[in-house]
């Protein structure tokens, strides 16, 4: 299989949002394809229409585009392949390698009924599987697969090794119900070969059905592809990770304003590892991704690591990329989109923004001096910095930026002179001039805030609340 090109999936169902383990799995699969020049597939599983909705598959779109997780060609549905489904299951059925069943579901109740009051196994074996078609009734029936009875299967898996499972634990599998259609393990298998993926990486709660699906790979002679079961995510309780530890949706990461970029690199690094590397871009994990450097162990996510890793990527971020992800985080949470002079004056202060903040919405917060307008009202805690004392002081330094070079040093030579003067330092004016720039107790430097807004409206400000 060496040379043949990469072709991955990823295939949820559409029962529900995207979940963040599910994200994960699509970013192994993508990076895994795209670092090999590869395809990286998208099929909707969505055979189960009682839970499948349009609504269900728009979300699972809307994540992976979030994500930026790009797949090649048109998604494609599970449920409209189903006709090629059933043609398998003939095809099966004519070659000898599965059978008509007529066992009724009051028939195969019965025989497990019966095998726990006698204390043997509950795994149905069809009475059916051997009977010659002559002696088949004119009744509904099943097509079940012929499992294997003796011996054992082992399957090699890039994450696990050898596995090894007792044929004897494997059941006479229905392919096709008794009403025509086929079931989920039969559509996974037909589909993953007519896609021609050559390897499957998805979860370790599948890898019990990769010996189920082995049967039909091996009743129809086709290749099978590489498997790669990765271990759940877990919360930091070590359970399997669920809403009790926290947002599980991509679309929650997205709503609180995580970066895309820093989601990959944080959701890469769980319960994957290149050396000590924790930060990293996408063309490096591109390059480095590979299935050795899967963990066994299951992951645990840690709030704490996912801010750390964003806030670099923040800090990292190429000032007007990360001013369309703000315009794109905004629309998504469906807040007011900014004005052109917002952006303006956005893109002029990103350079004393994106420091350590962790979120879009922290970046927001810090920017609030920009995108906010005269007069500023300052909330409870700056407020407090604005006493009759500090207003005098501050109008006294009005008239000293009335002339002054509009530079770093000029200004806080000014600050400080006037700070000197009424017998104090220049750390005990930045509260107050939070507060009348910004209306904020914490914000990026005042000078850096004073050189982005400039003379005028720093003046205008500072006059607002000195009068």
């Amino acid at each position: 299989m060496s040379d043949t090109p990469i072709v991955t999936r990823f295939a949820p169902s559409p029962t529900g949002a995207l979940h963040i383990g599910s994200a994960r799995t699509a970013l192994f699969n993508w990076l895994y394809a795209r670092g090999r020049g590869g395809k990286f597939l998208l099929r909707i599983e969505d055979t189960d229409r009682a839970r499948s909705t349009p609504q269900n598959t728009q979300k699972i779109l809307d994540g992976l585009t979030w994500l930026g997780l790009d797949w090649d060609g048109d998604p494609i549905s599970q449920a409209d392949q189903a006709d090629r489904h059933v043609a398998v299951a003939h095809q099966m059925l004519a070659d000898g390698t599965a059978f008509k069943c007529f066992s009724t579901p009051e028939d195969i109740e019965a025989f497990r009924e019966k095998a726990r009051a006698e204390k043997t196994s509950t795994l149905f074996r069809s009475p059916w599987r051997d009977v010659p078609e002559t002696d088949h009734p004119d009744a509904p029936f099943t097509i079940r697969v012929k499992a294997p009875r003796d011996g054992s299967t082992t399957l090699h898996d890039e994450v696990q090794g050898d596995v090894t499972w007792a044929n004897a634990q494997l059941d006479d599998m229905i392919i096709l119900r008794s009403d025509g259609t086929p079931v989920y393990m039969l559509a996974v298998v037909v589909d993953d070969h007519d896609m021609g993926v050559t390897h499957v990486i998805r979860g370790d709660d599948h890898l019990a059905n990769a010996f189920r699906q082995n049967m039909i790979y091996e009743a129809m002679g086709w290749n099978k592809p590489v498997l790669a079961h990765v271990p759940l995510i877990f919360g930091p309780d070590g359970k399997k990770l669920s809403k009790r530890h926290g947002a599980t949706g991509a679309a929650e990461y997205q709503a609180m304003g995580y970066p895309a970029a820093g989601m990959r690199n944080y959701l890469a690094r769980l319960g994957w590892s290149h050396a000590d590397d924790e930060f990293f871009t996408d063309d490096q994990a591109k390059d480095w991704f590979d299935l050795a450097g899967i963990g066994k162990s299951p992951a645990r996510f840690d709030f704490k690591k996912l801010d750390n890793i964003c806030g670099q990527h923040i800090a990292a971020s190429d000032d007007a990329a990360l001013l369309q992800e703000i315009d794109a985080f905004l629309h998504a949470t469906d807040a007011t989109p900014l004005s052109a002079l917002q952006r303006d004056g956005l893109l002029a202060a990103m350079y004393c923004l994106k420091e350590r903040a962790k979120t879009l919405p922290d970046l927001i917060e810090k920017a609030h001096f920009i995108l906010t307008s005269r007069p500023i009202d300052p909330d409870e805690k700056a407020a407090k910095n604005l006493d009759d004392v500090h207003i005098g002081i501050l109008s006294e330094l009005t008239p000293q930026l009335q002339n002054a070079s509009w530079d770093r040093d000029t200004l806080e030579g000014a600050v400080s002179a006037v700070a000197t003067a009424n017998d104090t330092k220049l750390g005990k004016l930045a509260g107050p001039l939070r507060a009348v720039l910004a209306g904020r107790a914490v914000s990026p430097s005042v000078f850096d805030m004073m050189l982005v807004l400039g003379r005028d409206e720093t003046l205008l400000r500072l006059k607002d609340a000195t009068g």
